[in-house]
Order: C-alpha cells, then sequence, then structure tokens
C-alpha cells in the first residue's frame, strides 16, 4: 500500500534521544515535512515491538545504539490536500532513549543528523508536535537520572 493516500494510518516511530541533556535529531530526506527536524524514526515493521523499531530506524539512520527507556506519547500526523482528501496519516509512537555515544553520522532517509539542547531548538525548523515531545521526553528523562535506583 503507498504511504500517499493510504486506506489506513501507518505506525511510526520516533526517538527522543538523549545524550548528555542534548537531544539527536534528523533532517527529513522525504515528504512529509522534507527538509524539517524531525525525531530519528520511522515505519513499524510486522512482527516487531514499537521499541526494537526505534532501535532499528535510530541505528538506520544515525548509526548510534539506543536503550529505551519509554513511551512519551502517541500522535496522529495526518496530511490533508487541497480537496481535503487525506494524502498521509501516521500515528506517531514517540519513545525517550539515551544514547552513550554521540558520533552520529546521516543514513537511510535522514539528510543530515545532529545533537540540539533544548534552548537551540527554537531556531530549527520543527513540527510543534516535535518540539512539545522532544520537551516532555527530556523532563522525563531529567527525571529518570534523578530517581532512586531500585533493586
Amino acid at each position: 500500500m503507498s504511504r500517499e493516500y493510504p486506506d489506513r494510518p501507518f505506525v511510526g516511530v520516533g526517538a527522543v534521544v538523549l545524550n548528555e541533556g542534548r537531544v539527536l535529531l534528523a533532517r527529513r530526506g522525504n515528504p512529509p515535512r522534507a527538509g524539517d527536524w524531525s525525531l530519528p524514526g520511522g515505519a513499524q515493521m510486522t512482527g516487531e515491538t514499537v521499541f526494537d523499531a526505534a532501535c532499528r530506524e535510530v541505528r538506520e539512520e544515525t548509526g548510534l545504539t539506543i536503550e529505551v527507556l519509554g513511551v512519551v506519547d502517541v500522535i496522529d500526523s495526518i496530511t490533508r490536500d487541497p480537496d481535503g482528501r487525506v494524502r498521509y496519516h501516521y500515528t506517531l509512537v514517540d519513545v525517550v532513549a539515551q544514547s552513550d555515544g554521540d558520533a552520529a553520522i546521516a543514513g537511510d532517509d535522514a539528510a543530515a543528523v545532529g545533537w540540539f539542547t533544548l534552548d537551540q531548538l527554537a531556531d530549527l525548523k520543527l513540527w510543534s508536535e516535535t518540539e512539545r515531545v522532544i520537551r516532555l521526553g527530556h523532563e522525563m528523562w531529567a527525571a529518570l537520572q534523578d530517581a532512586p535506583t531500585r533493586k
């Protein structure tokens, strides 16, 4: 089935990957939102868990290995054409993750990758929902860093 004008939504997985408080972003190479900065991620494959999809997509787009810590949010991304028909429909599951490494290299369909502080987000071309999820993911990550270790 084509992703353009689909007859059902596609499940997409995005990862708020953090390292030393900075977030990893990928510049989209393909529609929708080609040229925008976004979370690394992509379509979930049949038989793949959301967490496995996040790990695979981050590895394909950036070369990094991540540890997924939890789900941040679920968002519907629906783009309509001028006639009101649904051109793209994704159900996006965003997770928070951390990476011990920071040597990301653009791969797969990412035009570029980079690490950014929260203060730099306002200067980037970001979908408002992406920025909201990044900030929420950062809050979750920070709370996990401050949580006592359970045994």
